[in-house]
């Protein structure tokens, strides 16, 4: 175990320490961050294959105390170094991606052109090895006991972590903040496009038994109908719902009970940033209107673990990269906040 007798937890943070500027190396903490620089298939602003180096920039001002989950951060977080294999992968297939995009965006067919259908295969063929690199390595670290947090990338990124949770623990819910539903089936061509993730998670892993997403507000009708289809495994609270039931006099305590109570005992959080309020994540992949503050999400993670239900891991995608560094900052504070609750949930024995 690493020796903490001398780190101060008031001090500043140290760049030459790890995440948050915690002295742990990865043998020694208890909870590892799993970095995805990853983002082929963003459909709007790009940059988020490179927010993990940002966020753990901006992780050095995050105090470490929390009044409601003190001390956490003592059983060690550690954040990998991002492999530059798949972030070179990425900003490769990115760039054939924005052709294969503003070649379809233009009313082209592309059984007609014969580049195009390469383009299109070799992105899926691409999406394939990122999916089997996620799964192998965290399934490596959950084997090895370790509490297990995946940093974005896009949304794409965190399919390999849900086949490796359903392998660990067998059946589970995914509580989804978001702004999206994310189930298009092979959105723009690409089969595992970030706006498929949750499409391809209820069609790939009998595991997965309730999808539960919060803060819907941009959908389209396809995957409306797919999500009635489907009412046995999702259940959707859009954005304009819940405003207008607060309106109407219902507490957001009284929406949060009603969420909880659809999800099973072993729960996976999967937070796409663009769930917040657009002024918290301007630079997110895809903003719209509308969300929420980060102290309402906070609430509905603290009864989240109050209820008892077991939080088995979580992924933070989507968060921008931006000049003044504020999409960083607050990503940070949202990602400390799931170490936290992620140690809580799972004391140690």
């Amino acid at each position: 175990m690493a020796d903490i007798s001398n780190f101060d937890p008031n001090s500043v943070g140290n760049p030459n320490n790890n995440i948050f500027g915690l002295p742990f190396e990865e043998a020694d903490a208890r909870l590892v961050i799993l970095p995805i620089p990853w983002e082929v298939t963003v459909s709007y602003n790009a940059g988020t294959a490179r927010a993990p180096d940002h966020i753990f920039t901006a992780s050095l001002q995050v105090d470490l105390f929390d009044p409601e989950i003190k001390d956490a951060w003592k059983e060690g977080f550690y954040m990998r170094s991002p492999d530059k294999k798949i972030l070179m992968k990425s900003d490769y297939l990115r760039k054939e991606a924005e052709l294969y995009i503003n070649y379809i965006s233009q009313g082209e067919i592309v059984d007609q052109n014969k580049f195009m259908c390469k383009t299109l295969k070799e992105i899926n063929q691409g999406s394939l090895f990122l999916n089997d690199w996620v799964f192998q390595q965290t399934k490596e670290l959950l084997d090895q006991g370790k509490l297990v947090g995946l940093l974005g990338g896009d949304h794409s990124t965190p399919f390999g972590f849900f086949k490796a949770i359903a392998a660990k623990f067998g059946d589970f819910g995914i509580l989804q903040i978001d702004a999206h539903c994310d189930l298009r089936n092979a959105y723009e061509g690409f089969n595992y496009s970030h706006a498929s993730i949750m499409y391809n998670a209820i069609e790939q892993i009998p595991e997965l038994k309730k999808l539960v997403q919060v803060g819907i507000r941009d959908y389209c009708e396809e995957e409306l109908d797919y999500k009635n289809s489907k009412e046995d495994r999702i259940v959707t609270y859009f954005d304009k719902d819940i405003k207008e039931r607060q309106f109407e006099g219902d507490t957001w305590k009284q929406i949060v009970d009603e969420i909880i109570d659809h999800l099973p005992p072993n729960v996976f959080i999967s937070f796409d940033i663009d769930g917040l309020d657009p002024k918290l994540c301007p630079h997110t992949g895809t903003p719209v209107q509308g969300g929420f503050q980060t102290d309402q999400v906070f609430y509905l993670f603290k009864k989240l673990h109050q209820s008892g239900r077991r939080i088995l891991g979580f992924d933070l995608n989507e968060v921008g990269v931006s000049h003044d560094e504020w999409d960083e900052n607050v990503g940070a504070r949202v990602l400390y906040k799931l170490c936290n609750l992620l140690i809580a949930s799972n004391p140690a024995s």
